[in-house]
């Protein structure tokens, strides 16, 4: 065989392997596996459930394509049902619920704990829980024998307050207190400072990172300090251990030395967390985050349980359990265990207890020495968290045959990044915009995790909601918000939330989650229509599960802890709650992810194959000297680094050896300390380090300007791997074998602009998860790497621009077809409405009208579905030739399903407004039947002006509901909550037109 036959044969085997997997593409994308469907948050409130609700949210689930759910059992705002949490009855209403689930093909993410908050129960003892390190102090003069008795240290308040506390757990939280040590020392002689946001830094407290005003980012970790004089601080050497000598009823047995001494008591007290909002038979501590046999019990007393009630789960099981689930941190911090100082010991090196007044905001020996142990004492409760917490529940759903997902973020005490790296499944949360808090920075953290480590899943609690909801968001409404998350790299929405709907089917819109969340349950008007938003959904999640996504910069984050990642604003697009990603994409990545990685050419590859060109150091002075070493073999073997070198390690472990070692290495690698006026390149081995001059000047951030990078990115003849002059976001994924960037339109108003993107992987297609359809865009011009193509995209319209080597064949000389209107359907239409809402049967709309501006109240206030009613001809000189005819529906309020002529021709939510018609439409007595459905408010507003008393009222359910009898209303809507009165302004609905038959040219 010559070679040349030898080369075209491997040529050809090479394009048949790249084109079974685009064919494999197309097909997965046409018809998503269940991998790729939506999941939602189902939540069961208290007791109220049933078997027969159960199965009923299921099915209604699989019948729209949701293909997962996350189970948790709450107490929001509903009186308790008659099912006890936990209960043998209850048990046996969770095996049902896995056995339907397995039956459908459902998956389950089980939370760890009942509420949301985290992993604790009435069967955690006060001893197993989180706890603090507390102390008492008192001054005494010395010389003389005399009594000294300690007082108990009181706890400290707990964060969310003592409301939750049952009279049992207040009495526990109260009485629980173990000494742990006593220490003495010379009362300072002059005005002893104290240690600012000691509470914080000691790990009292952790506020809420999205909803509580002030809380900072990171703790400063500085290399320069103000000292106070020696006279105001606590002499370590002369501290001394009394802790033996403390008698049981608090009295010191111990004659003090000449001279004023101050005396601490130092013990363990509950942290104030309690499960919340849980089930009342659920409320009960939190355990211990920092001990593993705290924890195992508690997820014997729990998820052990129930796995032995259903059975283990089975890995070849479609559905049922596959998942446990740690939900955003909202337990708050803990900075003590009964084994910690055994443990401070063990990894720091030293032992912590002469710092110990340091808990207190006093200074031992000097400002930055108590804030090097400090840094240590955080350091050692992320690593206790994160082995004994999070590894340990990940090791516990291994052994089970599930896998853990974690949103990292919020109270979290430890870096966000380093808890959610344990994660099998990385998660995020975003709020509805405007309907919350902003918790955007959550999606940018989880999705930079799942990248580093190379997971094809990275989910986000979608959409979640307070408030003033009410039942006003609906696909439409939320294109533009979830096109934002998937660019961010979110491939897989879990709606928050639906609601298990207990209550009678003739009682709607029924049950909410007190005032939360979005409300994707099978009670929605909308709910028969929502299948088609969830087949983009699953189209657009399907593809962005493939392969890995693409990315320049690598942010650092600095070492210790808490700490949330945040890029560079001005690397971001956008507003604060849609921030989109600039020309070059960037993750972050915490220091215990860049142990992982290695040097190939020249890039930062890690074991699940991310790569990066730069890495970012963070505009922090201190650093390990390990984590420095590694920087310094990344280098050395061929990577760019932007960043001025440290100058101290942080923490006490080997001081002060550890900064002369620190300084040595970071000589070495930027050649000089002293920082440059002008920015400057350092060759080191392979690579090189780019320091100084505006590189140093950050401005509320950790890292450069945008800009400076992206000027550093060009220099290295690395091109923006996507621009466009119209206002798109996008986001990059490679297979390997196809470059595939989703694109969307930020704005509401079309665009047309021509975009760049750097790949030359194959000819452009556009796939549009809207149609399921897949065509060649002919129009395109490649040089220098880069391809360029002129866009055209509606009102939030999105699609994906693949680049394939594949023998799809361009149908058309143009990528976009102009549509012009042949027809317009104007005049009257028959209109009918469904009389058990209100509406009448049949009635005559003279011209297409917003339902809020009709006479009659069975119209404005009318929620649910109408379908509309129209005979039409084609014109007479209509010359198809091969184009295409569309139904276009003008303005819908606010979901439609379009028939002709008996045919289903699909559902539409969202612009482009239209429908294909070629294959449906006659000449003549063409029969076309819209079918129109708004939103709940203007029911229920309307409802409001109808005297009844609160659904809930005293705590109670009403006696008719109880009791299974009529209800004796006029009402026609019921629910478990009020959003609304008889003066809320009523949403315009229905369809408001113009109704056009539209020809596509080109």
């Amino acid at each position: 065989m010559n070679r040349f036959l030898s080369f075209l044969i491997i040529a050809c085997c090479g394009l048949n392997i790249a084109n079974a997997q685009v064919n494999k593409l197309q097909k997965q994308f046409l018809h998503p596996p269940d991998s790729a469907k939506p999941g939602v948050y189902w939540y069961f409130m208290d007791g109220n459930m049933s078997e027969k609700s159960i199965t009923a949210d299921l099915e209604s689930m699989k019948t729209v394509g949701i293909g997962n759910v996350t189970f948790l059992e709450v107490n929001v705002g509903i009186p308790r049902g008659p099912v006890d949490f936990l209960s043998e009855e209850w048990q046996n209403m969770f095996a049902h619920l896995v056995k339907e689930a397995k039956r459908l093909g459902i998956e389950i993410t089980l939370g760890i704990g009942p509420g949301w908050t985290g992993s604790g129960g009435p069967w955690v003892p006060v001893a197993q829980s989180m706890q603090h390190l507390v102390s008492s102090t008192i001054n005494v003069s010395g010389g003389t024998k005399q009594p000294i008795v300690l007082p108990v240290p009181p706890p400290k308040a707990p964060y969310f307050g003592e409301g939750g506390f049952s009279p049992e757990l207040k009495k526990q939280w109260d009485d629980f207190y173990e000494d742990v040590a006593v220490l003495a020392y010379p009362t300072p002689s002059a005005q002893a400072p104290k240690i600012a946001d000691i509470d914080e830094k000691a790990l009292y407290y952790r506020a809420p990172y999205s909803s509580a005003q002030g809380v900072k980012q990171f703790l400063p970790s500085t290399a320069q300090y103000l000292e106070p004089a020696k006279d105001a601080v606590i002499d370590k050497t002369k501290i001394i251990d009394l802790t033996s000598k403390l008698q049981a009823n608090g009295t010191l047995n111990w004659v003090a030395p000449k001279g004023n001494w101050t005396i601490m008591r130092l013990g363990r007290r509950n942290n104030g967390a309690i499960t919340r909002p849980a089930p009342v038979p659920g409320l009960g501590f939190e355990a211990d985050k920092l001990d593993t046999i705290a924890l195992n019990a508690h997820l014997d007393n729990y998820v052990g349980k129930l796995i032995r009630k259903t059975g283990k789960p089975n890995v070849n099981d479609a559905g049922g359990l596959k998942r446990l689930h740690m939900d955003s941190w909202e337990m708050g911090a803990q900075n003590w265990t009964p084994l910690f100082r055994e443990e401070f010991k063990k990894r720091r090196g030293y032992d912590p207890l002469p710092y110990y007044p340091v808990y207190a905001g006093n200074i031992v020996e000097s400002d930055e020495i108590s804030e090097r142990f400090l840094w240590d004492l955080r350091q050692t409760a992320q690593e206790l968290v994160i082995e004994n917490h999070a590894q340990q529940v990940k090791t516990y759903a291994h052994r089970n045959n599930m896998q853990l997902s974690i949103e990292p973020y919020d109270m979290n005490p430890t870096a966000d990044l380093e808890l959610g790296s344990v994660a099998d499944v990385p998660m995020a949360e975003f709020w509805s915009k405007g309907l919350g808090f902003n918790s955007s920075f959550s999606c940018i953290e989880s999705t930079s995790i799942g990248h580093v480590n190379g997971k094809s899943l990275i989910p986000s609690e979608a959409f979640t909601s307070q408030d003033n909801e009410g039942w006003k968001q609906y696909p439409g409404a939320m294109k533009n918000q979830g096109d934002w998350a998937f660019a961010t790299g979110i491939n897989r929405f879990v709606f928050h939330t639906f609601q298990n709907q207990f209550l009678p089917d003739s009682l709607r819109p029924g049950a909410t989650m007190g005032p939360y969340g979005v409300h994707w349950d099978r009670n929605q008007t909308w709910w028969p229509m929502v299948g088609g938003y969830h087949d983009y959904i699953s189209r657009c999640q399907y593809i962005l599960q493939q392969g890995r996504t693409v990315a320049d910069v690598l942010y650092l984050t600095p070492e210790g802890s808490p700490h949330v990642f945040r890029p560079p604003s001005s690397a971001m697009d956008g507003d604060i709650v849609q921030p989109d990603r600039k020309g070059y994409n960037f993750d972050g990545c915490s220091p215990g992810q860049l142990y992982t990685a290695i040097v190939q050419n020249g890039m930062i590859v890690f074991p699940g194959g991310a790569s990066y060109r730069l890495l970012v150091l963070p505009a922090v002075k201190t650093m390990t000297p390990a984590l420095l070493k590694k920087i310094q073999s990344l280098v050395n073997d061929g990577v760019v680094v932007v960043g001025s070198p440290p100058l101290k390690s942080p923490g006490l472990s080997d001081y002060p050896l550890c900064d002369v070692q620190l300084n040595t290495i970071a000589k070495e690698l930027w050649g000089t300390l002293q920082e440059p006026s002008q920015q400057t390149t350092h060759q080191y081995g392979k690579g090189k380090i780019i320091w100084g001059g505006e590189l140093g000047t950050q401005i509320n951030d950790l890292y450069p300007e945008y800009d400076l990078t992206a000027a550093i990115l060009k220099a290295m003849n690395v091109a923006q791997d996507f621009t466009a002059n119209g206002t798109l976001r996008y986001t990059h994924r490679t297979t390997g074998d196809e470059d595939i960037y989703f694109v969307s339109n930020r704005t509401g108003a079309p665009v047309e602009t021509t975009a760049t993107f750097r790949t030359t992987a194959g000819k452009p297609q556009l796939w549009d998860a809207m149609t399921g359809t897949i065509k060649q865009l002919p129009e395109y011009t490649v040089a220098g790497g880069l391809t360029t193509i002129p866009l055209k995209l509606e009102a939030y319209q999105s699609y994906f621009v693949v680049f394939a080597k594949s023998s799809l064949q361009a149908a058309t000389t143009k990528n976009f077809a102009e549509n012009t209107v042949v027809k317009a359907l104007d005049g009257p239409w028959q209109v009918s409405f469904d009389p058990k809402w209100g509406g009448p049967q049949i009635i005559k709309f003279d011209e297409l009208k917003d339902w809020t501006l009709r006479p009659e109240d069975g119209i404005k206030y009318y929620s649910g579905t109408a379908v509309y009613h129209k005979e039409f001809d084609l014109p007479k000189n209509l010359n198809a030739g091969g184009k295409n005819l569309y139904v276009d529906l003008g303005e819908v309020n606010n979901m439609a399903g379009v028939k002709l002529n008996g045919k289903n021709l699909g559902i539409v939510w969202t612009a482009p407004w239209r429908v294909e018609i070629s294959g449906a439409i006659l000449q003549k007595h063409n029969k076309l039947e819209i079918e129109v459905i708004n939103l709940w408010p203007n029911r229920l507003i309307g409802d409001e002006r109808i005297p009844e008393a609160d659904p809930t009222e005293n705590g109670k359910w009403p006696e008719w509901l109880l009791k299974g009898q009529p209800r004796n209303s006029k009402r026609y809507t019921f629910s478990s909550y009020r959003f609304y009165d008889k003066n809320s302004p009523l949403l315009k609905s229905g369809l408001v037109g113009p109704v056009t038959v539209q020809q596509s040219g080109l």
